[in-house]
């Protein structure tokens, strides 16, 4: 949508205005103290405009307009055009999370909460999109193994199996060899590692504790493929509430079971640059009172994951998108300094 030069000027001094004050924001306000150089009269011309575009709404008989979600969405698509950038560095702490990067999206999802406010959501890396680097088999007791897997994204994942019958320390050597030998470098779900848990070179008491392990190696369902980190959910739900939402409830149901929010975040993952959905973008009723800020991270070229933020409609755009762009880029460097 193509609009006059002065019609974009208003059209960012009222969503700036709404998303500072809450207000609607009428046009003798915008003459008096955004700076735009027309007389209120003129302005309350191109108010008019804007909303019959659809990007300004009337709310009861106010003079003031408030954005739609059309308004938001243009306002925020000129901002990301202009490549606006401000220094928002979250304050991340990642150093003693060198040995798992499970830690690295905890502490990366509460820093994002801190410094935006809102509910900050990391993706852990699809388990399909890395390979296995490395597999240890630990005999802990006499009747308990642990499988550690480690990934090329930096992900460990640690099982643990309780067998009939004691452990023998050599088959257990031998199943950290062989796994080694035939996963490294292969993608777990596929047909490569399946197949090391068939293959006729093994004798049937090898295929027999080999097989006790293989869950360690699948991939189970969505919640399994792709973890949730998630902080500041009273904080989401504080602005919400302050912004006179009606679904909290439901909103709360779909943040506890995480499968919806999870599709949600996973569309961010298949597109390259900054990912936004606004209001009624959004497919799902309880969040459509919001607005979805999320950006990729990864390695060589590659997305492993993602950072988002959830707010409500009424968020400050700017200092949130450049956060979400500081935390990806941070996790990327992260990543590619223990890959």
């Amino acid at each position: 949508m193509t609009l006059k030069t002065r019609q974009e000027l208003i059209l960012r001094a009222v969503v700036e205005e709404y998303i500072a004050s809450g207000a609607p924001v009428g046009s003798r306000r915008l003459s008096e103290q955004c700076g735009l150089g027309a007389a209120p009269s003129t302005i309350r011309n191109d108010l008019a405009e804007l909303e019959e575009l659809g990007l300004l709404a009337h709310p009861h008989t106010s003079a003031g307009r408030v954005p739609t979600d059309d308004g938001y969405r243009h306002y925020v698509d000129s901002i990301v055009a202009e490549r606006r950038s401000h220094a928002v560095r979250p304050p991340l702490e990642v150093d003693h999370a060198r040995t798992e990067i499970d830690e690295a999206l905890d502490e990366t999802a509460e820093a994002l909460s801190r410094v935006t406010e809102l509910l900050a959501v990391v993706s852990s890396p699809a388990v399909t999109t890395s390979s296995v680097r490395h597999v240890e088999v630990l005999a802990l007791q006499p009747r308990t193994v642990m499988v550690v897997v480690i990934t090329t994204s930096g992900q460990v994942t640690k099982r643990v199996f309780t067998l009939g019958a004691p452990v023998d320390e050599g088959l257990a050597e031998f199943a950290r060899v062989y796994l080694n030998e035939r996963l490294t470098g292969a993608h777990l779900g596929t047909r490569v590692v399946r197949a090391a848990f068939t293959s006729p070179e093994l004798g049937p008491r090898e295929r027999a504790f080999l097989e006790v392990l293989r869950p360690a190696f699948e991939v189970q369902g969505p919640a399994d493929v792709e973890g949730l980190h998630m902080g500041g959910t009273s904080r989401l739900l504080e602005n919400l509430s302050r912004e006179g939402s009606t679904q909290l409830n439901d909103l709360l149901e779909v943040l506890e079971q995480r499968y919806e929010l999870l599709s949600v975040i996973s569309g961010a993952l298949r597109e390259d640059g900054l990912y936004l959905r606004i209001g009624h973008e959004l497919a799902t009723p309880s969040l459509q009172a919001c607005s979805l800020v999320a950006a990729n991270y990864g390695v060589a070229n590659r997305n492993l994951g993602t950072v988002s933020v959830l707010g409500p409609t009424r968020m400050d755009y700017q200092h949130v998108i450049a956060a979400v762009r500081s935390s990806a880029d941070e996790l990327s460097a992260y990543l590619e300094d223990i890959w």
